[in-house]
């Protein structure tokens, strides 16, 4: 399989270099970082590790990630991914644990594969109550609204590239995850959860826990998206 890495980020100068080091690269064929705009040479760092670089301008997580949607469906079909794996660009995952979390998907019983914080091993103090909080209200409503178990929205997971294309993803913002998993729902793929570690990060402050307004705000664009794509059931799909 040809397998891509997709990497958002913004101003991870310090543990971008890291993240890509530390991937199985006997296993990725293409690795994208997905820039946000970021002022401290993150992008410099990136490229001297190996990688290949977008940028998106516009702020919001999820923008970053569909440039990096929009750049690898540019490609030849010959180049084309057969899975696409998202990671985080702060070295709070473990991306040596990537052969763990495509095993599912190279064994052919799954579409989707989530690595689960919550099922893993977590260092202390690398999530806020109110992150794990909301760790445990999204996958709850999910599994109410869609049929769907999940016990995380982390970003660590890994997708076949066909149906992440079916999706129809559109969130700019923090709703990335969970838009996925929902859309994911609907959609009756194959989901699978497998348990990853997860650490504090190594430099900077994160973009949602490093601030009160951050963590409310990135909360309330979760619990939108649900609601969003439960409504939508009723008055017609709106992406």
């Amino acid at each position: 399989m040809k397998i891509c890495v997709l990497i958002p980020v913004l101003n991870e100068a310090e543990s971008v270099g890291l993240v890509i080091r530390d991937l199985p690269r006997e296993l990725v064929g293409r690795v994208v970082v997905c820039d946000n705009g970021s002022t401290d040479g993150t992008p410099d760092r990136a490229r001297a590790a190996g990688a290949e670089v977008v940028i998106e301008p516009s702020r919001g997580y999820g923008n970053a990630c569909l440039r990096g949607l929009s750049y690898l469906g540019a490609l030849s079909s010959s180049e084309q991914p057969d899975v696409v794996v998202f990671l985080d660009g702060d070295y709070s995952d473990y991306p040596g644990e990537l052969v763990q979390v495509i095993e599912p998907i190279v064994e052919g019983r799954a579409d989707m594969v989530t690595g689960s914080r919550m099922a893993g091993k977590m260092e202390k103090g690398a999530m806020t109550f109110p992150q794990q909080f909301g760790n445990w209200l999204a996958p709850l409503l999910i599994r109410w609204f869609f049929g769907q178990k999940f016990t995380d929205l982390g970003p660590f997971r890994a997708i076949r590239w066909n149906r992440l294309q079916e999706l129809g993803m559109r969130d700019k913002n923090f709703g990335w995850t969970v838009e996925m998993q929902v859309k994911a729902a609907k959609k009756r793929l194959r989901c699978e959860e497998v348990p990853v570690r997860y650490r504090k990060r190594v430099h900077g402050r994160s973009k949602v826990s490093g601030t009160i307004r951050g963590t409310v705000l990135a909360g309330v664009i979760i619990i939108g998206v649900i609601f969003r794509e439960l409504f939508s059931g009723f008055f017609g799909e709106t992406s």
